[in-house]
């Protein structure tokens, strides 16, 4: 089965037409299994909230919130909704994609992106979307233009020869330990090398600097803890590792564009 332009499966929420783009937020039943289809238009699907597998070529992927898919033109696939679903979908027109790709390189496989600055800037894109005004066109665009060069950069990554052990090790120690106050010396010593190879070398494997790092897996905790607890918002903000309150909330929409009240309040349903 295949769906023609700007055609999605799902409740539509919303949906508008700008600069080459359809943007959509979908929702879902649980329960609810979509047949294998496939789209006429490439476009990025961003979870909200929920989860569901997903079943491509090979492939099964269970997606949860928070996770941005890139799925190119006429892929085809199939959907099982484990629970209620939220998605925001930016669909593209070929022309812009051919455009986009002169620049950030040529992308014709699925890709997604669970954490990170691609699923940060997805974020900003579905604030945009939600305040929509005359200016939107320009941000919508170029919002989506970097999410595309990051896509690309994914893809040379994926070339490069794979990180070291103990950078792997150093990574994971971050991964468990973010809420802490990191320090590069104690966290080079950890893995036996110099604070000034680890940060040069984290770097280049995962595009961002060691504090970069920890603090987006704070923003991924918060956002996780917002979307799925009744918790405070105090709470989740020093369980993160902020300061307090305010300081998770100038941090959090500095990377999402949605203070947590407005995101928290974005994922329940209308």
């Amino acid at each position: 089965m295949k769906h023609l332009a700007g055609s999605l499966y799902g409740d539509i929420l919303a949906n508008t037409s700008v600069a080459g783009f359809t943007l959509t937020e979908t929702r879902y039943l649980p329960g609810l299994t979509l047949p294998k289809h496939s789209h006429e238009q490439a476009y990025f699907c961003f979870v909200l909230g929920g989860r569901f597998t997903e079943v491509y070529s090979k492939h099964s992927r269970t997606r949860r919130p928070w996770t941005l898919i890139f799925h190119p033109a006429g892929e085809e696939h199939s959907d099982h909704f484990h629970t209620g679903v939220r998605c925001f979908n930016i669909q593209m027109t070929t022309s812009w994609l051919e455009r986009a790709q002169e620049h950030s390189g040529r992308v014709n496989a699925p890709a997604e992106f669970c954490g990170g600055q691609a699923t940060y800037l997805a974020a900003r894109l579905y604030s945009e979307f939600r305040r929509f005004d005359e200016f939107s066109s320009l941000v919508v665009e170029g919002l989506t233009l970097e999410i595309m060069a990051e896509m690309s950069r994914q893809l040379l990554r994926g070339l490069e020869r794979t990180a070291p052990r103990w950078l792997e090790q150093a990574r994971g120690i971050l991964d468990q330990q973010f809420n802490e106050r990191p320090s590069l010396v104690a966290l080079a010593e950890s893995v036996d090398v110099h604070p000034a190879h680890l940060a040069r070398e984290f770097r280049r494997f995962y595009r961002c600097t060691v504090g970069e790092f920890v603090r987006q897996r704070r923003i991924e905790f918060a956002r996780h803890q917002i979307s799925t607890s009744d918790a405070s918002l105090s709470d989740i903000a020093l369980a993160a590792g902020f300061f307090d309150h305010s300081h998770c909330t100038r941090t959090f929409k500095k990377h999402t564009g949605m203070t947590p009240k407005q995101y928290r309040r974005a994922l329940r349903p209308r």
